[in-house]
């Protein structure tokens, strides 16, 4: 398949640098896991909320600082609302309704299907090819992922657990292909994804109150939730939506296996987890899965430097 020069293959340096960028949410989210066991008792859809609503004051901040019109940045098309609200605020409700249904390891390993989906889903996008590297490279890191979430024990899928299992599912498939959809908005500022982190806290906090009974964070618990608004649930939606709009997404799917390497890393670090062979065993095949993946960005670095 050939690509015209409007094909963002057609312009590598400024598509491994939006790669770059939208790869730094990749190590923004390997913190949630540390920074969501400091806040405590804080119920999860009152802390995305809170969380979310930080990551709008972000954005607000910055178009009161310089001076942009709120409203030119909250005025868009109805698909782009719908695609924003559905990929922040529709993930992380059924990933609750997943946890609440299902084991914590069975939900989160369903749900990590995410980036194998994205590199399968590229396939569908203009100037893309899919090629073998890439879905191995995708198998790879989401091995090295079971082996971190199980411990390197085994799932048990039970009966009972459907609803739970099916919502990880549609976490899976709603990231993935809001990723992958976001593509074609790719002329839309990210300045627009202020708006919507601002509907998904509203709608969170909707859920809160019908789901959950209130415990707000209390003493340093409120500096762990304000960094995640500022971290892995603020910059990392802003940088996400640059890579996946500019960068390779199939390059960006598979790194993302990375995040609960990166994870595990910090709470052994930090003294949460213990350093096993597992842990090894994993990163080998997260890191090679990602190198594989990227033979072709590689391969176009080097002919450049000849």
């Amino acid at each position: 398949m050939t690509q015209d020069s409007s094909s963002p293959s057609a312009h590598v340096p400024g598509r491994i640098r939006a790669t770059i960028i939208g790869g730094t949410a990749v190590l923004l989210w390997s913190t949630l896991a540390l920074l969501t066991t400091v806040t405590g008792q804080t119920p999860p859809f009152l802390l995305v909320s809170l969380s979310f609503g930080i990551a709008f004051a972000i954005a607000l901040g910055k178009w009161v600082v310089f001076r942009e019109p709120v409203t030119r940045h909250l005025r868009q098309p109805a698909a782009v609302w719908l695609l924003g609200i559905y990929g922040l605020f529709g993930y992380h409700f059924f990933y609750f309704l997943a946890l609440r249904n299902a084991p914590a390891v069975d939900a989160s390993l369903i749900a990590y299907l995410w980036p194998l989906l994205i590199v399968v889903l590229s396939a569908f996008l203009p100037g893309d090819r899919l090629r073998w590297w890439h879905v191995a490279g995708a198998v790879s890191g989401l091995v090295g992922t079971g082996l971190l979430v199980t411990k390197g024990g085994s799932l048990a899928l039970r009966s009972e657990f459907l609803l739970g299992y099916g919502a990880s599912l549609a976490c899976a498939v709603i990231w993935a292909t809001y990723s992958v959809a976001n593509r074609r908005f790719a002329s839309v500022p990210t300045d627009a994804v202020g708006g919507m982190c601002g509907a998904t806290a509203l709608l969170a906090a909707i859920c809160h109150l019908v789901f959950e009974t209130t415990v707000w964070p209390r003493g340093a618990e409120w500096l762990a939730v304000i960094a995640l608004g500022i971290g892995p649930v603020g910059i990392a939606f802003y940088v996400w939506d640059h890579g996946t709009k500019h960068g390779d997404i199939r390059l960006l799917g598979v790194s993302s296996y990375a995040a609960p390497l990166i994870s595990t890393i910090i709470l052994v670090v930090a003294g949460k987890a213990a350093a096993t062979w597992i842990v090894a065993t994993a990163a080998l095949l997260i890191v090679g899965g990602a190198a594989l993946a990227s033979l072709d960005v590689l391969r176009a670095s080097g002919k450049r430097a000849a």
